[in-house]
């Protein structure tokens, strides 16, 4: 598989299917040790705010039979396609080979089902407590379990579970939410860690298919490399930072020039003094970890002007020709974002729910902490447009568009009520319809750019004093810097995109049910959204989807005050909402 796939897809904790087998990516205390610098990412702000030393790559070598993850077999229930026997691989006499029954000589099938708890536990499909659950069958010294199917169909309920004991049970019902409350309790057990280690946990488990999205669900931090760190005079010292922080005067002077850190660069010694000695001034005065601000960050440096000076600069971003924007969109500034550099980080992972401020606890990536987590850097392009504050500070003080706001943030604190939590945030108009409107662009910029909607990402920056939207393209190759989303505000009708962007949100094919509808969607977070007009693919959407309204962008039928593009679209002939 591919590396960024073990930071988003496979990742630690997450099972696996390779070819006729199925296993789990083990924990990053057992990854090979890369040394000092070989696969290192540095990225000083996402460092401090995730208190790590650093980032790494995941391991990859280009020899042929020696592992790069290591991985632990699971689930480690297995059956055989000819006798049916039902066991564990060890019982099967598998060890580190392939999983074959000796008895039959035929490769083992890994158990569809397995079980797991909203804390991260996992653990295999309660077989035994299954079919017994009713105490049935007479006493004997083994159970030997079979499993078989009728054929009579892909239903659970043709799946049958039988014991030597006489004991025997289908697998129907064994997917309901509850269907394991009273057959057993969660066994607390982390297998990508250690599957001897258990630690207690009161939550009831619940069957899953091994291979079904719910087992797990990544849990991605990631930031954009700004200016200074990604300078190349930066990075080139971020590579040897962990040496370089503690050292000063004379001997920060020595260590440059023994160990040749500017060597085969255009850098000198005293270029590199100066750069650490500005890194660690910058270092000493900033706050508390938990207080870095990464989206405040990124956002002053996409509204400054960072000109190209070398090919290897990371982050570079200059205004777009103000002619080509109309005056009259509510957007006061447009940026174009040629190249930049995101570094997505696997801070943990959850199981049955997607990532949430309410999810209280994160299962460990490690046994005992390296001081790194597993990273992937990423190269695209963007385009940014900043909203004209004043006018959104008139428009979000409506007292219906207040209303129409509150019923989403209403919704929103009933979740951390539930859990005992503090809220994080408030859902304010102005958050609801810039993520809206960055919706509509991706979705509009998709027809026009050559890249998918699913390839196109939002970055949000809503708060009293920011609001702006940033679409980019990231991958982890050079594709993610074609040129297509910076062609929208270099040749591209730029003002043309955006309105007819917004004249798409004035319809839907579901209206007037989705105009008019109640909040809906998960945790009733969206008012007027659906997948025929606002909704993207989860790969572009930093908020899964949530926080929606078309309302707020262009009004409603009943009420088209309620929309801040509502006048413009107006005076610009749109047709009107029907």
């Amino acid at each position: 598989m591919r590396r960024a796939q073990l930071i988003t897809t496979y990742g630690v904790g997450s099972i696996v299917a390779v070819e006729s087998e199925s296993f789990m990516v083990a924990g990053i205390d057992r990854w090979p040790d890369l040394g000092s610098t070989e696969g290192l990412i540095k990225e000083p702000l996402l460092e401090r705010k995730l208190r790590v030393d650093g980032f790494r790559l995941p391991p990859a070598f280009d020899r042929d039979g020696y592992g790069d993850v290591p991985v632990v077999r699971f689930p480690q229930y297995q059956s055989c396609p000819s006798c049916n026997r039902l066991d564990k691989a060890r019982a099967f006499g598998v060890s580190r080979g392939p999983a074959k029954c000796k008895s039959c000589e035929r490769d083992l099938v890994p158990s569809r089902f397995v079980m797991c708890c909203p804390k991260g536990h996992i653990d295999d499909f309660p077989y035994y407590n299954w079919v017994h659950q009713s105490n049935r069958g007479r006493h004997v010294d083994r159970h030997a379990m079979r499993i078989e199917s009728t054929g009579r169909s892909a239903a659970l309920r043709d799946i049958v579970i039988s014991c030597d004991c006489g004991a025997r049970m289908t697998l129907e019902g064994a997917l309901g939410r509850y269907a394991l409350k009273g057959i057993t309790s969660c066994t607390g057990l982390h297998p990508w860690l250690d599957g001897t280690i258990t630690e207690a946990c009161e939550e009831d488990p619940r069957a899953m298919q091994r291979g079904a999205s719910g087992v797990w669900f990544s849990d991605v931090v990631s930031a954009i490399s700004i200016p200074p760190w990604s300078e190349p005079l930066q990075s080139l010292i971020s590579r040897h930072w962990e040496i370089l922080a503690h050292l000063e005067g004379a001997t920060l002077r020595k260590v440059i020039e023994t160990t040749r850190i500017g060597r085969r660069t255009s850098f000198t010694t005293d270029d590199i003094v100066l750069a650490v000695e500005k890194r660690q001034q910058q270092e000493r005065g900033l706050q508390d970890d938990s207080a870095v601000d990464i989206r405040a960050e990124e956002y002053k440096a996409l509204n400054r002007t960072v000109e190209e000076s070398t090919d290897k600069q990371k982050f570079v971003c200059v205004p777009a020709i103000e002619e080509e924007l109309d005056p009259t969109l509510a957007i006061d500034k447009v940026m174009k974002v040629k190249r930049l550099r995101e570094v997505r980080v696997l801070k943990s992972f959850t199981r049955l729910e997607a990532p949430s401020p309410v999810t209280e606890t994160r299962p460990p990536l490690y046994t005992n902490d390296p001081g790194w987590l597993p990273a992937i850097e990423v190269i695209g392009e963007g385009v940014f447009l900043r909203l004209d504050q004043k006018m959104l500070a008139a428009w979000e003080q409506h007292p219906e568009v207040i209303g129409r706001a509150a019923e989403t943030d209403i919704a929103y604190r009933k979740q951390f009520e539930q859990y005992d939590i503090a809220v994080d945030r408030e859902i304010t108009p102005r958050l609801m319809m810039v993520h809206t409107l960055a919706h509509a662009v991706i979705n509009e910029w998709a027809l026009d750019c050559g890249y998918s909607a699913a390839s196109l990402r939002e970055r949000l920056y809503v708060s009293d004093s920011m609001a702006g939207i940033l679409i980019y393209t990231a991958t982890s190759d050079s594709a993610g810097s074609l040129g297509g989303i910076v062609a929208q505000a270099e040749f591209g009708d730029l003002s043309g995109s955006i309105r007819r962007a917004l004249n798409r949100m004035t319809w839907c094919s579901s209206d007037p049910l989705c105009i008019e509808s109640p909040p809906s969607g998960p945790g009733n977070l969206n008012h007027a959204a659906c997948h025929a007009c606002v909704l993207l693919p989860e790969t572009s959407c930093e908020e899964f989807n949530t926080f929606l309204d078309r309302a707020l962008l262009v009004g409603t039928p009943g009420q088209p005050e309620l929309g801040f593009f509502a006048a413009d679209l107006s005076a610009a002939g749109a047709e009107p909402v029907t």
